[in-house]
């Protein structure tokens, strides 16, 4: 087998600017242009934007900067290093589980590839209840458009594993419509490990996209590097503090960074970048920093087939439904996206209840156990208004109350998984939720999961998708950023993550993080040098 190129290490050897704050031997003082915090979705497009254009940019990265050749398939050795307190970031009550990305390329390193344009009916939503008239499917086409090129996000060719496939094949039974999901994806294996990094740099993540473009063109990355705070000035950030990390990725060195720029950019994510105006003071007149942070959060179903289902091998995620997200109104009873997430035996036995024999017992199937998950979408009703982001020594909690509005979504979703891994030829199916069973029919179902008491710790509630908390409204007393992506407040800060969003997106979010932020890096880049932004272009 060929040897499989390893851009970062090219890139390295070539002579990039990157610094490794584990290694720095003394303070540092840098300059630049515009200081992005965070190399995810939203900060690797504005980074490569930006550096096209003719910026100086300085990248700053909490994580570690990996590489193929360290992503070896193992969830031991992936969630550590390359998660959010190692793939176990909790909610303040503990009730929900949220994965995020800790790396360089942020959560497009370890995520599953699908990509969905922002809805329409959501854009409509934010329309009318946010005044973002310009936020149109017609005006993010372009945007849109362009990031699919630039990150080949296309369809996938080759047909469903067997773990999507029994969606699309029990949906079909019931009539009810599925699609198949688009992935950034370039010359993928079909391994179906996406979620402990691409070994063979198929997925099109920051990692091997924007972020190697920025540094070709000037970027100067700091890895290793957590942003502490901004200092502000009148109405004006004058510089961000940063400390170092040690080799851990946890614990202070002792060394500290600080970076002046002409613009700030936060893209840390809808958790860490309200985190950090926090600590920074930034204004809020109006209470609305963190406040609005939306998860989809996420319930999953367990079937027990006959045949093996091996939900590990193949693209982890390739048919959806939203047929449930359009059965009500949007600002009605709370609807739900239908996807089948991929299975990998530590993720498994984490995720489902039991204890003891019982629990071994599960895992003994899991090469016969198929997985289904639904999507709340928050944010569009009065009794589904979020989670707040709050500081405990300085560190960001998100306390995320789940109300009986949601719980009544909860409960209609594990019956309608339920109903199509019936309906595809489960034997059994297991509600994931510590009091629920293994109901061999489908009317032994629908009875037990309606009588389970749907409550935090007892009803498994996860989520990877994480919104708002720094929400859009030109109207400063409905956001704290403008639909120009720009701090209500702060001259030169700007926000370009998915905090940005004032509901939840209703589908994966990744590429409404690409596209509007391309939209809004191309506008900062246009009013920095006077000239119009550098589009990017596929490599």
């Amino acid at each position: 087998m060929s040897v499989i190129p390893d851009p970062i290490a090219a890139g390295l050897a070539a002579g990039w600017q990157v610094t490794d704050g584990a290694q720095l031997p003394a303070d540092q003082t840098l300059e630049a242009d515009v200081v992005i915090v965070g190399s995810g979705a939203g900060g690797g497009v504005t980074a490569e934007i930006l550096a096209l254009s003719g910026l100086k940019v300085i990248i700053v990265e909490e994580g570690a900067l990996k590489s193929s050749r360290d992503f070896k398939m193992r969830e031991a050795e992936a969630y550590p290093t390359l998660y959010q307190e190692s793939a176990a970031r909790k909610t303040k009550d503990k009730g929900i589980t949220i994965l995020q990305g800790r790396t360089v390329g942020g959560s497009t390193t370890i995520n599953w590839t699908s990509s969905f344009r922002t809805p329409d009916i959501t854009l409509r939503h934010w329309n009318q209840h946010f005044g973002l008239g310009d936020y149109t499917p017609a005006t993010l086409a372009p945007w849109f458009g362009m990031m699919e090129e630039r990150l080949h996000i296309s369809d996938w060719p080759t047909p469903p594993n067997e773990n999507n496939g029994l969606l699309r094949r029990g949906a079909a039974k019931l009539n009810i419509p599925t699609g198949l999901i688009r992935r950034n994806v370039n010359g993928c294996w079909n391994l179906g490990y996406c979620g402990m990094g691409c070994p063979t740099n198929a997925k099109q993540s920051m990692l091997v996209t924007t972020i190697p473009s920025a540094l070709q063109h000037g970027a100067h990355l700091l890895t290793r590097t957590r942003a502490e705070q901004l200092v502000i000035k009148n109405d004006r950030v004058t510089e961000l503090s940063c400390v170092a990390l040690a080799a851990d990725g946890l614990s202070p060195t002792g060394r500290r960074v600080t970076l002046r720029a002409k613009h700030f950019v936060l893209a840390g994510g809808a958790i860490n970048t309200p985190a950090l105006l926090m600590r920074s003071t930034a204004p809020d007149p109006h209470g609305l920093l963190g406040k609005r942070t939306f998860l989809h959060p996420t319930v999953v179903s367990a079937g027990l087939f006959e045949q093996r289902v091996d939900g590990y091998a193949g693209a982890p995620q390739s048919v959806y439904s939203d047929h449930f997200l359009h059965t009500e109104r949007i600002d009605g009873p709370v609807g739900y996206k239908l996807e089948a997430p991929p299975l990998h035996p530590l993720l498994f036995a984490t995720t489902m209840p039991g204890f003891g024999t019982q629990h071994a017992g599960v895992m003994r199937q899991f090469p016969h156990v198929h997985a289904l998950l639904a999507l709340l979408r928050d944010g569009f009703h009065a009794d589904a208004p979020g989670g707040s982001v709050a500081l405990v020594h300085g560190a960001p909690v998100l306390d995320y109350p789940i109300s009986d509005f949601l719980w009544d979504g909860a409960r209609r979703a594990l019956l309608t998984m339920a109903e199509i891994q019936f309906a595809a030829g489960a034997q059994s199916v297991t509600p994931v939720h510590e009091r629920g069973e293994a109901y061999r029919t489908w009317a032994q179902a629908q009875a037990g999961i309606n009588a389970l008491p749907y409550k935090l710790l007892q009803t498994k509630v996860v989520s990877a998708h994480v919104m708002g908390g720094c929400g859009m409204a030109d109207d400063e007393r409905l956001g704290v950023t403008s639909s120009r992506g720009r701090y209500h407040g702060l001259t030169n800060l700007s926000v370009h993550d998915g905090s940005l969003f004032p509901t939840s997106i209703g589908a994966n979010p990744q590429l409404s993080i690409y596209g509007i932020v391309a939209r809004l890096a191309s506008g900062l880049a246009q009013q920095l040098t006077g000239q119009p932004a550098v589009r990017p272009t596929a490599s």
